[in-house]
């Protein structure tokens, strides 16, 4: 497998990994859509609606998605990238074709699309014919990346791993349950989105509570987390800021998540339609699999490494 198909592959776990794990922060000097608006809702009112927004949400378990990222020239990988198809967080299941510059800068015979599963710990990515002809017709690679961790014997290493792993596919109710814990949840006034009528919404949280809600950091001890949280403050990141827009039924239209960093701000939006839809998600044939890290281990072992 070239060089170009293994960082095509890097791309797009990352990009998905960023656009699922950021857990919802845009740049606090940004002036958010109808901002402008007078406030029309009591807070009372406002948290009515989110909490109301966040049981439908968890009640629905799966929904159809569109998502597309932006990431700054200043990372690695910087581009656009559009994600759509269908995601389930009960359980936990994703299947979306990705495209977009980002992939297109990543190689791979200047393919800009890649289909991606994930089943629970596994996510599976479509490398294309063209791999495919050079791997006996083996298409999919195989990241298995809780077997790899406990495969390691490093159990802090497995933890954080598992993590990881269950923020690439963040949860929507999880993200309005944060929202009701903001100190200065806003009512921004009535906006369409997608032709529908909806409630638009913004609040602000700490990065102390944002880590505080980040469960794949509990193996770190006190110290490690305060330094983690100095440390991410000192690349100029303090506080999130989440937008949800609500239909009238009380499910979340559209939500704009976004990180201001150093390099520059990650921005993303995912629209959402059909909840409830059965996320009917299987894992690609054995016969046309490629484990990824028992490829590595094969490699390694050739080379006299492990």
């Amino acid at each position: 497998m070239n060089v170009s198909v293994w960082k095509r592959a890097g791309v797009a776990a990352a990009a998905v990994a960023v656009v699922t794990g950021v857990a919802g922060c845009q740049d606090g000097d940004g002036k958010a859509a109808g901002a402008d608006k007078a406030q029309t809702q009591s807070l009372g009112d406002i948290t009515k609606v989110i909490r109301t927004a966040y049981e439908k949400t968890s009640a629905a378990k799966s929904a159809k998605i569109r998502m597309t990222m932006e990431l700054p020239t200043g990372l690695e990988g910087g581009g656009t990238m559009e994600m759509t198809g269908v995601q389930g967080w009960d359980p936990t299941v994703m299947d979306i074709t990705v495209k977009g510059s980002m992939l297109g800068a990543a190689g791979a015979g200047g393919a800009d699309s890649m289909r991606m599963i994930t089943l629970g710990d596994v996510m599976y990515m479509d490398m294309g014919a063209k791999q495919a002809a050079e791997m006996d017709g083996k298409r999919w690679l195989k990241l298995d990346m809780q077997a790899a961790s406990e495969a390691s014997g490093d159990k802090v290493l497995s933890k954080t791993m598992a993590g990881g792993l269950e923020n690439m596919n963040q949860d929507p109710a999880k993200q309005l349950a944060l929202l009701l814990d903001s100190p200065n949840l806003k009512h921004l006034g009535a906006e369409k989105v997608d032709g529908v009528e909806a409630q638009h919404y913004k609040g602000t949280l700490t990065l102390e509570q944002m880590v505080a809600a980040n469960k794949s950091l509990d193996v770190l001890s006190e110290k490690d987390r305060a330094e983690l949280v100095e440390g991410v403050k000192k690349a100029g990141i303090t506080a999130y800021d989440t937008e949800v827009w609500v239909r009238e039924d009380g499910y979340p239209a559209r939500m704009d998540l976004g990180m201001k960093s150093a390099q520059g701000t990650v921005k993303m939006g995912m629209h959402f339609s059909d909840y409830g839809a059965k996320a009917t998600v299987q894992a690609p044939p054995a016969e046309e699999t490629v484990d990824f890290f028992e490829m590595l281990k094969g490699l390694g072992a050739e080379g006299g490494q492990a």
